[in-house]
């Protein structure tokens, strides 16, 4: 255990040396058995945020939609992939309007983004007005994906990360960190507490999809922390430098 915490330790000195994360949330982590949504997670999420945000660190939000649609499923159905996949970016703004009403409950101003124009419903991503709010609120969601078919909420959360300029990308799943292998399927998969992106990669882990692997090892993002979101404290946890999960670098 000491000589994991020295290596996490190298990559992660607190959260209070973080100016700015970026935050993955994982949506089926947010719903009842994988579905919908879980409104006593949520909330407890959402006082989490709070806490870090209180405590001087601004974050960025993005959160997945596979708790209400997954594209690729409506594509292996025989449903063309584009309007399956926009239906899973609109599953990823109702995502961020959830979680943005349990914000504002707790007493957390946040401001929500989309990439896919609802303009009705919130604003449309612009990189000044993300920045500004993330300034003046602490707290942004960035919903809609990338606004195109055939891209995933990972390869949008990292483009989110490199723009922004986040000092760290936490994804917060339904697993606790980055394996050898799928630890559901494999009762012999060990977990991997650090590993470098270019590793990650040509070892084939499906941490994050290709794409977004390649942003993080093409713009040095400084680091991808990898863990679960069973406790909503453990966003906390990692942040003051706990080793939970895996953590990946250039």
């Amino acid at each position: 255990m000491a000589a994991l915490s020295a290596a996490i330790s190298e990559y992660w000195e607190g959260y209070m040396a973080y100016h700015r994360i970026m935050l993955k949330l994982s949506g089926e982590a947010l719903g009842v058995n994988g579905w919908l949504f879980d409104h006593e997670k949520i909330m407890a999420v959402a006082k989490v945020i709070k806490c870090v945000a209180d405590g001087g660190t601004q974050v960025g939000i993005v959160i997945g939609g596979g708790n209400l649609w997954r594209g690729r499923s409506g594509a292996s159905q025989g449903m063309d992939a584009v309007r399956a996949d926009q239906m899973g970016m609109l599953g990823t703004v109702m995502n961020c309007i959830v979680m943005q009403d349990a914000l504002i409950r707790v007493g957390q101003p946040a401001e929500v983004f989309s990439a896919l124009p609802v303009h009705s419903v919130c604003q449309g991503y612009r990189r000044d007005a993300a920045d500004e709010a993330l300034c003046e609120k602490g707290v942004a969601l960035f919903s809609g994906g990338l606004g195109n078919p055939f891209f995933t909420t990972d390869t949008a959360v990292v483009l989110r990360a490199v723009e922004l300029r986040a000092d760290a990308l936490l994804l917060a799943k339904n697993v606790d960190g980055v394996y050898t292998a799928d630890p559901n399927q494999h009762k012999d998969a060990k977990l991997i507490a650090e590993i470098s992106y270019k590793e990650a990669i040509s070892l084939g882990l499906q941490v994050m999809d290709l794409a977004a692997f390649k942003l993080c090892a093409d713009h040095a993002l400084p680091q991808v922390r990898v863990f679960g979101l069973d406790h909503p404290e453990n966003i906390k946890r990692v942040l003051s430098g706990e080793p939970l999960g895996t953590v990946l670098h250039p």
